[in-house]
């Protein structure tokens, strides 16, 4: 095969995790009718713009040109080291969690009164738990937008008692993310926990609560709802409410900071990726 039609082999399987070819080309940047030009093998991107794609999809240039049927080079004896990585990572015990939404709600430093909203989508294949957990919002502050976009994917596992959410924005910037979470000792079914977020300034360790959505909210309305919401809003869930008042916080070095710079502590998390 030439190395145009590895390429548009090697893009068509990496399209099919993807909602769509369009929404690749639009977290991508680049137009359909270019990028379906590299999907049917009659032209290669330049040097820009194949690592614009080899980021987001998260591959080495030399896998977006390899012959899709050669089999990877592995040390004789020894499985590939994605292979070993991913069989720890599954390895059971498996989370106690049900598929479903999940309304995520963060602590913002320096703002007691406010929370971050996303909402998660759980996916379980029997002992296999993986999710995507999708914000969106901006607002404007002074002259400029604050912003914060996530689309993150991964997979949860379950160690000591604790669920883990580890995941990787798909979004250009491709930062990691770490949700960890366990049932609350309440009568309601409740997630609560820390989590590490990337901010403008680096990673930050915020609050987190966790909760099912049960009244089959569609998905599209869940996704429009994640972004920043105050805590005296009627329609917030009580239980949230109670919880991050009585007991979620922020990092002692985020309420200096606040003292200091108040402006740029809370920028520095409305730019934040979750």
């Amino acid at each position: 095969m030439s190395i145009r039609e590895n390429l548009a082999a090697n893009l068509r399987r990496l399209c099919k995790d993807h909602a769509s070819v369009s929404a690749v080309c639009r977290e991508l940047g680049i137009n359909r009718t270019q990028f379906e030009r590299y999907l049917q093998g009659q032209t290669v991107p330049n040097k820009t713009t194949a690592k614009l794609i080899c980021d987001y999809f998260r591959v080495d240039e030399p896998e977006l040109y390899r012959d899709p049927g050669t089999p990877e080079l592995s040390a004789p004896g020894l499985p590939p080291i994605s292979e070993s990585l991913f069989t720890q990572m599954i390895r059971p015990p498996a989370p106690s969690i049900a598929s479903g939404t999940y309304f995520t709600y963060f602590s913002i430093p320096t703002r007691a009164d406010l929370l971050m909203r996303s909402v998660t989508f759980v996916r379980r294949e029997a002992e296999l738990v993986t999710f995507r957990r999708v914000t969106g919002w901006s607002e404007r502050r002074g002259s400029t937008w604050a912003r914060a976009r996530g689309n993150h994917y991964g997979v949860a596992i379950s160690r000591l008692n604790w669920i883990y959410f580890s995941g990787v924005n798909r979004r250009q910037t491709g930062e990691p993310s770490l949700i960890s979470v366990q049932w609350a000792p309440i009568s309601e079914p409740v997630l609560t926990g820390k989590a590490m977020l990337l901010t403008e300034t680096g990673p930050a360790f915020v609050s987190v609560i966790m909760r099912q959505d049960m009244s089959n909210i569609p998905p599209r309305r869940a996704i429009r709802m994640a972004h920043i919401i105050r805590l005296d809003d009627p329609g917030i869930d009580q239980l949230v409410v109670s919880l991050a008042r009585d007991g979620l916080g922020w990092p002692h070095a985020y309420a200096e900071k606040e003292q200091e710079y108040p402006e740029k502590a809370y920028a520095g998390f409305c730019l934040l990726h979750i």
